[in-house]
């Protein structure tokens, strides 16, 4: 069976293709094997974001048939540079470059639902691999706001109730339109929101803006892993807020 892999978020017709056969998806941006990031160090360096280096620890692993890369504006430049090195080191790999400028309005109804807020996320990022919407779900009234990428270490958001909303380039993932700036500057100026990004990704630059704008904000960046001073930054901003976990 065919094993794809692919980085960032591949347009609705690329998709539908690969999907049109039995084949083994794997979301290169995601951790896929216990090696060390370090490995990576060989081909990218170590001021290149942690979800990158994760690609090319992946890639150099798993050694897929084929991989899909968006270079556009719905990921990086960086991820440009990385498909041209994957290309020098992986030539019997089919490295295959794309451009993700879909704007059909998907919607976005884990992001606004309540639902612990780790299988949100894992739902919402195991959502591109198909190029069908979101289940149905009911929004909920928000209480605190998540704005950012989808971290590499979804355990920083654990201390988030299940109340959370969230925001960012992950809604404009639900929603498959990953260039859509409009919608990735949204968040909501009632509620205590935290403005994420992985360090070393350009988005920090505009998570940190917004941050500025919004009257009840923390912006926040981690490396490789959410640690226990992390968590706790989180913790001590929601508990200020008035914001307590509570699980479904």
């Amino acid at each position: 069976m065919k094993q794809i892999g692919i980085v960032g978020i591949p347009p609705l017709e690329i998709i539908r293709s690969i999907t049109s056969e039995p084949c083994i998806i794997f979301d290169l941006d995601e951790p896929q094997v216990k090696k060390d990031i370090e490995l990576a160090s060989s081909w990218l360096p170590r001021v290149y974001c942690a979800v990158l280096r994760t690609v090319v620890v992946n890639a150099l692993t798993l050694l897929p048939d084929m991989i899909y890369i968006d270079v556009g504006p719905g990921k990086c430049d960086c991820a440009l540079h990385t498909a041209t090195i994957l290309k020098e080191v992986l030539p019997a790999t089919d490295i295959i470059e794309t451009r993700n400028q879909d704007s059909i309005d998907f919607g976005t109804p884990l992001c606004r639902t309540q639902m612990n807020t780790v299988t949100k996320m894992e739902q919402i990022t195991k959502g591109v691999q198909s190029a069908s919407p979101s289940q149905t779900h009911e929004p909920c009234r928000a209480t605190v706001g998540f704005w950012g990428v989808p971290p590499r270490d979804f355990s920083i958001l654990t201390p988030f109730p299940d109340t959370t909303h969230i925001y960012g380039w992950t809604r404009c993932m639900e929603n498959k339109t990953p260039a859509d700036r409009q919608l990735e500057e949204q968040f909501n100026p009632t509620i205590p929101t935290v403005f994420f990004a992985q360090s070393f990704c350009a988005k920090t630059a505009l998570a940190k803006h917004l941050a500025n704008k919004h009257p009840h904000a923390l912006y926040l960046d981690c490396d490789v892993t959410a640690g226990s001073s992390t968590r706790a930054k989180i913790q001590a901003f929601l508990e200020l807020s008035g914001i307590h976990h509570v699980a479904c």
